[in-house]
């Protein structure tokens, strides 16, 4: 039994202050079952405007205890804003403090028996491949984002240039090295068919190695958190109205101008879309509503985290938008969606897909064609539904949220981990 694994996700240091989140839950977990997790992120907080205030800039690392009682060590790295080159500056020094850190930690209190790192970016992977190769113990590569086919996947044009050609092969070269490969996307191994890069069409990669690990919930904090902190708020509390309820960030990437085109086709007084969450697209959202006369719509703000479980479950329906993006054939992993089946209401989702986990549990309508009309249809059809129907969607969405609880996700994990003993 591998029981020391060392967790490493540049940006898990939110997870840390809100006491959740993929590697937290993971670390949680693995403690409970007698492994001994450790944490690694960055003292640089994304997307937060500001110098950390962890600790002193000439400090390498610190070391927390993590609330659920395991080691949380956070990394410096150069401050930044945007994501220009300041940020890749960050990513290049966290991964090379990375490197340092290990040493230092393994000195102080043992090296691992497996290492898993995670992206967003490839550099941390890259860092822990180096890590686990010097201290001689195997590596789960995580991919939570196919870069760079995030980005070329919106130019097609330039697949083929050199940078992008170098770029791709960083990729291969990284799932080639790594003993496991875990994808959060379920197409996870036919992205890597579509590449060439398996066996079967004469690539380096074993598919046996490959598995799939979607995101999810933590059940037991969900649980709680909907009961102990609960807000009071007069549309949740409306009896008379359809309320549609969209919690998360107001950004370009989630296409809630769409929303707003959709409420101008009916602006019922029966139908209300409730909207908690921020963003650089908030404030020119509340003006198009405020010029365009749209009634059903109001903007909430932000709110606590622990007081997402509370509003999502006084839906009526939970609701998200997706980009047209050729990157969503390999299937969906977005954290809102494993919190609205936790919410045990009906969920809509406009945009195309493969792999849908609401066509998979019937828990709600995934409508392909993303038009305010569509969108409209998809409303009316929950509107006219029978009663019994509504009442079966709620009960599949909480059933599928257990196929998604950590508890049931870390076990899967641990499959990962225990191949390699």
């Amino acid at each position: 039994m591998k029981k020391r694994i060392w967790l490493m996700n540049h940006y898990a240091t939110d997870m840390l202050i809100n006491q959740g989140g993929r590697h937290y839950w993971f670390a949680k977990y693995l403690k409970k079952q007698g492994y001994e997790p450790v944490v690694f992120s960055c003292n640089v907080r994304h997307g937060k405007e500001g110098k950390s205030k962890f600790f002193a800039e000439d400090a390498l690392w610190r070391l927390h205890e993590a609330p659920d009682g395991f080691p949380f060590v956070v990394i410096r790295s150069t401050f930044y804003s945007g994501n220009g080159l300041g940020r890749i500056s960050n990513m290049v020094v966290f991964a090379w403090n990375l490197i340092k850190t290990s040493k230092e930690y393994a000195r102080h209190f043992g090296k691992p028996d497996i290492i898993l790192a995670s992206s967003v970016h490839p550099l941390t992977i890259l860092a822990g491949e180096y890590i686990a190769k010097k201290m001689k113990v195997p590596c789960i590569a995580e991919v939570r984002d196919l870069w760079p086919e995030s980005i070329y996947a919106y130019y097609p044009n330039k697949k083929k240039s050199l940078v992008a050609r170098l770029l791709y092969t960083v990729e291969k070269h990284i799932y080639e090295r790594a003993d496991s490969i875990v994808f959060t996307m379920e197409g996870g191994r036919d992205y890597i068919m579509e590449k060439g890069w398996d066996h079967e069409h004469g690539g380096p990669i074993d598919l046996k190695k490959v598995y799939y690990i979607n995101n999810g919930v933590d059940l037991e904090a969900f649980d709680i958190n909907k009961r102990e902190y609960a807000i009071q708020d007069d549309d949740l509390n409306d009896p008379s109205i359809l309320k549609l309820i969209y919690a998360g960030s107001i950004r370009r990437a989630n296409n809630l101008d769409l929303m707003l085109d959709a409420a101008k086709l009916e602006q019922s007084t029966k139908i209300r879309f409730l909207i908690w969450g921020d963003g650089d697209q908030l404030e020119r959202m509340k003006r198009r509503v405020l010029d365009e006369k749209i009634q059903n719509i109001v903007f909430k703000g932000k709110v606590d985290k622990k007081n997402v479980p509370m509003i999502v479950s006084r839906a009526d329906v939970n609701f998200l938008i997706l980009e047209d993006s050729p990157l969503f054939r390999f299937g969906l992993s977005c954290n809102k969606i494993f919190d609205y089946l936790a919410a045990g209401k009906p969920i809509i989702i406009i945009g195309d897909a493969d792999f849908s986990i609401i066509e998979k549990h019937q828990c709600g309508i995934h409508a392909r064609d993303i038009s305010p009309s569509s969108f409209m249809e998809a409303i009316d059809q929950i509107v006219e539904m029978d009663p019994e129907q509504y009442k079966m969607m709620c009960t599949n969405a909480r059933e599928a949220a257990e196929d998604y609880d950590f508890k049931v996700l870390t076990q899967k994990l641990v499959t990962v981990i225990e191949s390699h003993s």
